[in-house]
Formats: structure tokens, sequence, C-alpha cells
């Protein structure tokens, strides 16, 4: 199966629109690529302790003139074996886990919506294989001074394929544990007009579902996790960057998390 879903979003992370593939964008046509709320159709990749990461997003028409829209698609842990060198984790050369997002922005009051669907092939405790189903709202306020703050709430649900049952019994197929909330932001610090840094924190805990998953769906004995990312980048050209990545929680160090340097396109 996970051949099967490989395939399919490799043939997707190569497909353009036929815009982007004519021409790159013109100065007129260039977004920010250090603002969270920004649309535009990108490639990227990412060298990481854990394999390789790759990057693809479309923006597409949305039929309002104050609207923007767009889809990414990720596939993290590529050639783990190969090229990753975090040593508390199995790797394999399979990718770990994909990721969709479909984010819409409303020009005229700078709220988004995101749509952020994952999928895990690696087992965790309640699955053979996970995924996470979620819708937040991003609200821009106003900047102060070289600060950009975005706070974000959401609520998603798990999913996960021959799921461990209270009773220790194996739920065969797909099925559905648990649901949970989210709340936190994307903080900006411009720190000159080519670097900047990024924080951002979330806090995620469970609602229902499963005693299970309620009371392990971020480790074990843990119902709720606080998220951190920490983010610095350089614009090397208005449109191509360099970032480099820190992700870790409560209950990972930052030396234990995850770490990756990625470069970014913009078509």
């Amino acid at each position: 199966m996970r051949s099967k879903i490989l395939m399919i979003c490799a043939a997707a992370l190569v497909v353009l629109p036929a815009s982007a593939q004519d021409e790159t964008a013109s100065d007129s046509d260039v977004q920010d690529m250090s603002d969270p709320l920004a649309v535009y159709t990108q490639v990227g990749a990412g060298v990481t302790n854990k394999g390789i990461n790759l990057k693809a997003g479309r923006s597409y028409d949305t039929g309002s003139p104050t609207t923007m829209a767009m889809n990414v698609l990720e596939a993290k842990g590529l050639l783990g074996e190969a090229v990753g060198w975090d040593s508390g984790s199995v790797r394999d050369n399979s990718a770990d886990s994909l990721r969709l997002r479909n984010f819409k922005v409303d020009l005229t009051n700078g709220r988004g919506g995101q749509l952020d669907v994952s999928y895990n092939f690696d087992e965790n405790y309640f699955a053979e294989e996970s995924g996470t189903i979620s819708y937040g709202v991003m609200q821009a306020l106003p900047k102060f001074g070289s600060i950009n703050i975005y706070p974000l709430v959401g609520l998603g649900l798990a999913f996960g394929n021959n799921v461990l049952e209270d009773d220790g019994s194996i739920d065969s197929g797909y099925s559905i544990p648990g649901t949970y909330a989210l709340a936190g932001m994307y903080g900006k610090w411009a720190i000159t007009d080519k670097v900047w840094m990024n924080y951002n924190p979330f806090f995620l805990a469970t609602l229902s579902g499963s005693d299970i998953y309620k009371d392990n769906a971020y480790g074990a004995g843990n119902d709720n996790v606080l998220t951190h990312e920490i983010a610095l980048s350089y614009q090397i050209s208005p449109v191509f960057n360099v970032r480099y990545f820190a992700n870790f929680t409560d209950e990972v160090d930052f030396a234990d998390g995850d770490h990756r340097v990625e470069f970014n396109y913009q078509l």
C-alpha cells in the first residue's frame, strides 16, 4: 500500500500548472515568502535528520478577486537510512509520512483557513498506520514594529489502520479513535529585509474517543502536548530562500527533536 501511495504522490510532486511550466513568476506576481498567509506556486526540498523531505505547492483560482488559495503536498523521511542521522528512530529509505494542506486566505481581513491532512506510515502505540485531519482558522494581527503574530485555532480527528481498542483487540481496517483541539500561533520577527526568524508554538489536547487514545495520544500517559517550531530563514532572491527548522516539544528536548535545512523556490 505504501508503494502505491508514494507513486501517486511522486507524480503529484512534479505536476505544475501550465502557467508555472511556461515561465517563472514576474516581479509583480512574487509573493512575500516570509508571510505565513502568502499564497503561491512553489517547490521545495529539505535535508533532515530523518531523511529527505520533498514539497510542491500549487496556487489556484478561487473564483473571487478577494481570496487566494493553494494546495501543498509534502513527502517526509525519504532515504532516511542512507541520508538521515537520527539515532533515536528506526530509519528506512521509504517515506515516513505524507502531508496535504489546502489553504485559503481572505485578502480583505487577513484571515486564513487551513485543512491539514497527515498520514504516518510508521507504527505507533495505537495503530499500524495513522493520520490526522484538522481544520484551523488563522488571523493576522496588526504589526508591532518588526514582529507579526498570526494566532490559529482548530479542531481535528485522528484515524488509523488496524487500531488497538481499549480491550486489547484490533479493529481491522480504518477507524477513528478520537478527536482533538489545537491552538497556537505563527510568529515572525523581521531581522532585516532578507533575514527573519519564526517561532510557532502549538498546544494540542484530546477531546473525545477511546481511553487508549485520549490518555496516550501524544506519548505514553500524555493527553496533551506543547509543540515548538523555530526557524531561521534567508531570502537569497525574491523567489528563492533557505531555511533552518528545529521542531521539539515539552516531552522531547531541542537536541532530540527534528532538524532540517530546506530550500524553497517560488514559481
